[in-house]
């Protein structure tokens, strides 16, 4: 191992030596860095409080868990704990680098900040990324690498969007409905060819035989990670599109209205999530890769498009009119 990762894995053992008493902190933490959490609070922010953050927010999570389940498969890192099951205070079972936590804190906290336009908002993301890397170290599950590239992975991620936001948002978002959607539908499209091309071409690593079971279950974790991430980048790109398009609902109302909203969006949410997802077999892989993409993308389709569908026809949410078309001679 290098000399970087002798270092992570020494800092690990005298962090849980030493502070024994920052492990619920650190827990909790990482608690936080959950896809439950982001649904949670992607779902309230789209449906209740700020269209535009919600669907920024969904959007680039999605993107990155992509990017994070790829990168991970392709590299097939091991986590700390696998030479020392001991260091393990929570379990994973996917590989290591980059940290999906890392990442994804960077991302969702970093789009907050860019929203707010305020000091205290930047400094309170670093503290809050800064928080989530300790946890993941702390608790044996990544070493310093792991956490710092998924942090510079969710900076590049940032600085995409801001790219994005500056130069092309506007010509996008002026092209007819059609264009809109092959492009929605390349985007993932793509990330899942250069997904599969890069299996071809990255093998995996040696290992001692001792680590056969852990890489047997990271490798699937892998396939049902990847899957799940791509389903809702598809999903999302998709409603998005459509939403925009065909319902346009706002998110103006009063609390009982939004609750309410909330209410029958979240029960929905679970009915296709957890109920469909009680269809889709453990094995065999041909056929869990598919059947995850499918259900994912339907949660992330109900989230985008058809919940704000069923919000304007309960008269939960006001669509904003069409606008007008106009031509002159």
């Amino acid at each position: 191992m290098d000399i970087l990762g002798d270092f992570s894995l020494e800092l690990t053992r005298w962090l849980q030596d030493n502070y024994p008493q920052l492990e619920p902190i650190f827990r909790t933490i990482t608690q936080a860095g959950q896809f439950e959490f982001y649904l949670v609070v992607i779902t309230i922010t789209y449906w209740c409080i700020h269209k535009q953050l919600g669907r920024a927010m969904s959007y680039l999570v999605a993107f990155a868990a992509v990017l994070n389940t790829v990168i991970k498969h392709f590299f097939r890192d091991q986590r700390p704990f696998w030479g020392d099951p001991s260091l393990a205070l929570v379990n994973e079972e996917s590989y290591g680098i980059p940290s999906g936590h890392a990442q994804f804190a960077t991302v969702f906290y970093g789009l907050l900040a860019i929203f707010i336009r305020r000091g205290w908002a930047w400094l309170l993301a670093a503290i809050i990324i800064i928080l989530m890397a300790a946890s993941r170290v702390y608790l044996g599950v990544h070493d310093i690498e792991d956490v710092v590239a998924g942090i510079l992975i969710g900076l590049i991620i940032l600085l995409g969007y801001a790219l994005w936001n500056r130069y092309l948002v506007a010509r996008y978002n002026n092209r007819i409905l059609g264009q809109r959607l092959m492009l929605a539908i390349l985007a993932p499209l793509v990330l899942a060819i250069i997904y599969a091309s890069g299996l071809l071409l990255f093998d995996a690593p040696d290992s001692p035989p001792t680590f056969d079971a852990l890489v047997d279950t990271a490798e699937m974790r892998s396939w049902e990670d990847s899957s799940t991430a791509l389903g809702l980048f598809f999903g999302f790109s998709i409603g998005f599109v459509m939403e925009m398009s065909r319902v346009r609902f706002m998110v103006d109302g009063s609390l009982g209205r939004r609750a309410l909203r909330y209410l029958v969006g979240i029960a929905g949410t679970l009915v296709v999530w957890k109920g469909l997802g009680a269809l889709v077999p453990e094995e065999p892989l041909a056929l869990v890769v598919p059947l995850n993409i499918l259900l994912y993308g339907l949660v992330a389709l109900w989230v985008s498009y058809y919940a704000p569908w069923v919000f304007v026809r309960l008269k939960l949410a006001d669509a904003r009119p069409e606008p007008e078309v106009s031509l002159s001679i």
